[in-house]
């Protein structure tokens, strides 16, 4: 979590209010311990979220319900599938050092791929790097449409496509797949 003190402040004092709001309600009028409650309810929630306990618990429910399929029946056949769940490795993240250590990775990632020399343009003044892909002509020709299609008429095609060769279809193929997938990318980026 990124604002790990900030949040920690917060419930310290949330709870500090807590048990003055319970004094006061206790000797002086039972209706401000409503009052106290609500403030007790917010620390708990605080705490639970510090703890880590509130982000095992979604990922939890989210690997439950990933293997399952659909109907709450659990998979036998050993295969994922569209929405099939993180994977294993991943681990919720606790601060901010995540995001910026995975910034630094995937700005280092670009740096070598232009030091490889993917292919470039230059749009006025400004340089755009551009991996290989299919060109404008090829993509649509893989969507099976017309050049020119509108931007809604690329995303249905697109979708019927990959309904087609997804590799967890039967007549699926992951490179395929990857085609579609590049060319839906070179149509949409533009």
């Amino acid at each position: 979590m990124q604002y790990d003190r900030l949040t920690k402040g917060i419930a310290v004092v949330f709870g500090v209010l807590t048990a003055v709001l319970t004094a006061v309600g206790i000797l002086a009028s039972p209706a401000v311990l409503f009052l106290a409650l609500m403030f007790g309810a917010s620390t708990y929630l605080m705490y639970y979220h510090l703890s880590g306990r509130m982000a095992a618990s979604v990922y939890e429910r989210v690997e439950r319900r990933a293997a399952t399929d659909g109907r709450g029946a659990r998979r036998t056949d050993g295969r994922g599938g569209f929405g099939a769940g993180p994977r294993e490795e991943w681990e919720p993240p606790r601060d901010g050092r995540a995001r910026r250590t995975a910034e630094r990775v995937r700005q280092a990632r670009a740096r070598r791929q232009q030091a490889r020399g993917g292919r470039q343009q230059t749009r006025g003044r400004q340089r755009v790097q551009r991996s290989s892909g299919p060109t404008p002509a090829e993509a649509y020709d893989r969507l099976d449409l017309s050049p020119g299609a509108d931007e809604s008429a690329v995303k249905q095609a697109y979708r019927e496509r990959v309904k087609e060769v997804h590799p967890d279809t039967d007549s699926g193929s992951e490179r395929e797949f990857k085609r579609v997938q590049a060319a839906y990318e070179t149509l949409t980026d533009d």
